[in-house]
């Protein structure tokens, strides 16, 4: 691989100007509790996914969707898990799994890229920001110097919520790949008089330091699942074992815009997902982080409440997501989908997404949030005591 295809292709990367770099005694030694992101990406389907199976309304608005109430796995009396879902189980029965229903915004955005850009940036919906929440969060407290990065986004060039000048951000898909590439990344210690040559050597400089640091013979008992998501929660527990430091970890898993036949796709994303979720939690109990991880859903929307005429769904508002890890106090959250009451068809939001971002800054880490989500948004009281 030539040096340009490097730092093009393994790092669309190491996003690293930070004015606050040098001053180490504004980093926060919060970050020593790690947050993975998982997004859903296509626009998840929430009433599959958490469905509402004592509502008579779900079976009528779709009589060859709807989950089977002698299927759904019942986590209370009017709700109840997609049958796929099953690894998680014993999750909720730790009570290390919150279901957050209801999560969207007000004014919701039926384009799945410029909703996504919404939830990646932590904007309203007719506000137009540049960063991601992430980026402006570490950007106004910045991680330890000594982390390997501040950021780690497995399996995709797409920052996300991890965009912008405010952090240092890796993207790669193989800890031990990544490192063996960086070798080529052999920084000069001269200081060209070229300002965009001198840009290049810097981040040559700062992907090999990253990658000095990296140490990917990590070994576990846990077996993770195949595929492309098994691969990348496998990435994920790699870095969570690391000693060199990373705060925040995103992972995707994609194909979830089920205009048509969804049963299948769906239960078959739902299946890698659990699955990917199970295995994750083994591995971080092995290294001993699970306690110090916390691990949340997202995605651009939900779907409509109501199945088309080809077995799917089409874009809609809110949805369920999860949150999950050893220091989450389990259980459903926000408000029951409100079959009775839409709004063009469409489900009500319950919980502004900001609100789990601001769990994480401000419960997670001790942060405050109102920096990184442009305003003050309630933390979810679902994490325990720490």
């Amino acid at each position: 691989m030539k040096r340009r295809d490097f730092l093009a292709a393994s790092i669309a990367a190491l996003t690293v100007p930070r004015f606050a770099l040098a001053q180490a005694s504004a980093q926060f030694s919060g970050y020593g509790r790690l947050l993975i992101l998982v997004e859903l990406k296509g626009g998840n389907d929430g009433l599959n996914t958490v469905v509402p199976y004592a509502d008579a309304a779900y079976y009528s608005l779709r009589p060859r969707l709807a989950i089977a109430r002698d299927q759904v796995l019942q986590i209370d009396e009017r709700t109840g898990l997609h049958p796929a879902l099953k690894p998680l189980l014993p999750l909720w029965q730790a009570r290390e799994l919150a279901v957050v229903q209801g999560v969207g915004y007000a004014n919701p955005n039926l384009s799945h890229f410029r909703s996504i850009e919404i939830w990646d940036t932590a904007s309203a919906s007719e506000q137009y920001l540049a960063e991601g929440w992430l980026a402006r969060c570490f950007a106004a407290a910045p991680p330890p110097v000594a982390f390997a990065a501040d950021g780690v986004v497995v399996g995709s060039n797409d920052m996300g919520p991890l965009a912008g000048t405010g952090a240092r951000v890796l993207a790669l898909n193989d800890p031990a790949q990544f490192q063996r590439q960086a070798r080529l990344a052999n920084p000069s210690g001269a200081a060209p008089r070229n300002a965009a040559l001198a840009h290049i050597l810097k981040i040559e400089s700062d992907i090999a330091a990253a990658a000095s640091h990296l140490e990917t013979d990590v070994e576990f008992r846990t077996e993770f699942p195949k595929g492309p998501f098994g691969n990348a929660v496998r990435t994920a527990a790699q870095l969570a074992a690391n000693g060199a430091g990373v705060a925040a970890i995103r992972l995707s898993l994609g194909g979830f815009d089920t205009h048509q036949n969804q049963a299948g796709t769906q239960a078959r994303l739902l299946g890698e997902f659990a699955e990917g979720m199970a295995a994750l939690k083994g591995a971080l109990v092995e290294k001993g982080r699970w306690d110090s991880t916390l691990i949340f859903t997202y995605a651009e929307f939900g779907r409509r409440p109501k199945e088309n005429d080809t077995s799917g769904t089409d874009h809609g508002t809110a949805a369920a997501h999860f949150v999950a890890g050893g220091k989450v106090r389990g259980g459903l959250y926000g408000d029951a989908p409100r079959l009775d009451a839409l709004e063009g068809g469409n489900l009500r939001f319950a919980v502004d997404f900001r609100n789990i971002y601001a769990t994480a800054i401000d419960g997670w880490w001790g942060l405050d949030s109102s920096r990184a989500l442009n305003g003050r948004f309630k933390p979810l009281g679902l994490l325990k005591q720490m």
